[in-house]
């Protein structure tokens, strides 16, 4: 999904924008190359995505959620939301701040690790027919 799949920032052009005191201009930001390996990381990761998203959402999973190191709370991702993330952060070197899910059901969302567990048991499943 491209860029538009977050959702637009309100003050876009605004010149009185509010957030403008709060940082630096976007000029003075550098960000680091990524080099092959993380880009075929973020690729895998995509693409892992996909199927987790394939084999999870039918049975009524809308993301995963991730326990952020900074806040030390549960971040609750939809699928869409993620996938746009980790398409910026592939395209432009970073993911801009996004609001997070509001009021989120705990219970529909997986972490990585269950999703992979998931996709592994499924295709382990397959091979032995």
């Amino acid at each position: 999904m491209p860029h538009d799949a977050l959702p637009p920032d309100p003050f876009a052009e605004d010149p009185e924008d509010p957030a403008k005191a709060m940082v630096e201009p976007e000029e003075d930001h550098e960000h680091p190359e990524m080099g092959d390996e993380e880009r075929a990381e973020l690729v895998g990761d995509l693409s892992d995505l996909a199927v987790y998203q394939a084999l999870l959402e039918p049975s009524g999973v809308r993301g995963i959620v991730v326990d952020c190191g900074e806040c030390e709370e549960p971040h609750f991702h939809d699928w869409a939301l993620l996938r746009a993330s980790l398409e910026q952060l592939l395209n432009d070197g970073r993911m801009r701040p996004h609001e997070p899910a509001y009021d989120p059901d705990p219970s529909s969302y997986v972490t990585w690790e269950y999703c992979r567990g998931y996709a592994d048991g499924v295709t382990a499943t397959e091979d032995a027919r």
